[in-house]
C-alpha cells in the first residue's frame, strides 16, 4: 500500500508541474455511514458503521467547468453488521481469528465487520457557472478500494465477548470495486481556493466477504453459505480545493 500512495503522490506532483493552470488539488475530510447487505434473505443488514474518509483530491479541467477527477485516500471503519437468522458453522468463516469455542453459532447472531480501505476514485465533475460565490456540481465516479485492515466482533453470543476485536483479514476480499454519484456546492473564498460541501452515495458490486467453507444449518440440514456481501455508504463530503 505504501507503493500505491507513493506512486499516486508522484503522479499528482508531475501533473501539477506540467499543467498547473488546468489542475486543482485539494483535501477531503468526510464523515461516512456504511452498511453491508447480501443477496441471501436470511442474512440481513442489522446496523451501520460510522466512519471517515480522509484523502487527497485531484481535478483535471479539460473545459472550464468539466473535469476528470481522481485522488487517493483512506476510508476508516467501513462495513456494518450482518444478522444470521439460521445457525451458522463458521469453522473457516474467520479462519485466523482464534475465536474461542466450537465456532458454531445459533440463529440470531450478529457479525460486525470494521474494514479500512485505501481508495482510488476515477470520475467526472460537472459544474454550473458561478452564481455569486457558488458553483453547483454533480460527480459520477468509480472507486477501487484495497483492504488494509479488517476487524470483527461477534454479538448476541454468550460464549464470546462482544467487545473483543478479531483479526478477520482472511475473511474479507482484498479488492472492492464500487460505483457512486454525488452532488453539492463549491463556495469560492479566493481566486484559487474553494470550500466543498455535498453528499454522495457509494455502492460496491464485488463481494466483500469470502464465506470460505462456511455452512448454514437449518432443521438439521447443512447448506453452503455462498452469499454475496455488498458494501454501501453515504458520505457527507467536506473538503477544500486550491
Amino acid at each position: 500500500m505504501k507503493n500505491i500512495i507513493a506512486i499516486c503522490g508522484l503522479l499528482f506532483f508531475s501533473l501539477s508541474l506540467s499543467a498547473q493552470n488546468d489542475i486543482q488539488f485539494g483535501f477531503e475530510l468526510s464523515p461516512a455511514v456504511s452498511w453491508l447487505s447480501t443477496d441471501d434473505n436470511k442474512i440481513n443488514t442489522n446496523g451501520p458503521n460510522l466512519g471517515l474518509k480522509l484523502g487527497m483530491i485531484g481535478e483535471y479541467y479539460f473545459r472550464e467547468n468539466y473535469s476528470f477527477t481522481t485522488g487517493i485516500g483512506f476510508h476508516f471503519n467501513a462495513g456494518g453488521k450482518l444478522f444470521y437468522e439460521e445457525t451458522i458453522d463458521t469453522v473457516s468463516l474467520w479462519t485466523d481469528a482464534n475465536i474461542p469455542g466450537d465456532n458454531v453459532y445459533e440463529g440470531g447472531t450478529d457479525f460486525k465487520y470494521s474494514i479500512q480501505y485505501v481508495e482510488i476514485p476515477f470520475g467526472l465533475k460537472l459544474r454550473t457557472r458561478e452564481f455569486g460565490y457558488l458553483k453547483y456540481y454533480v460527480e459520477p465516479r468509480m472507486t477501487m478500494g484495497f483492504r488494509t485492515q479488517s476487524k470483527g466482533n461477534i454479538l448476541n453470543d454468550a460464549a464470546v465477548d462482544s467487545e473483543e476485536d478479531f483479526d478477520i483479514k482472511s475473511a474479507v476480499n482484498l479488492l472492492n470495486l464500487s460505483w457512486g454519484i454525488g452532488g453539492g456546492v463549491e463556495y469560492t473564498i479566493s481566486s484559487n481556493t474553494a470550500i466543498i460541501g455535498g453528499i454522495a452515495f457509494q455502492s460496491g458490486f464485488t463481494d466483500v466477504t469470502k464465506d470460505k467453507n462456511t455452512l448454514l444449518v437449518s432443521n438439521g440440514r447443512e447448506t453452503k453459505e455462498d452469499s454475496k456481501g455488498k458494501f454501501n455508504s453515504i458520505i457527507l463530503r467536506l473538503g477544500i480545493m486550491f
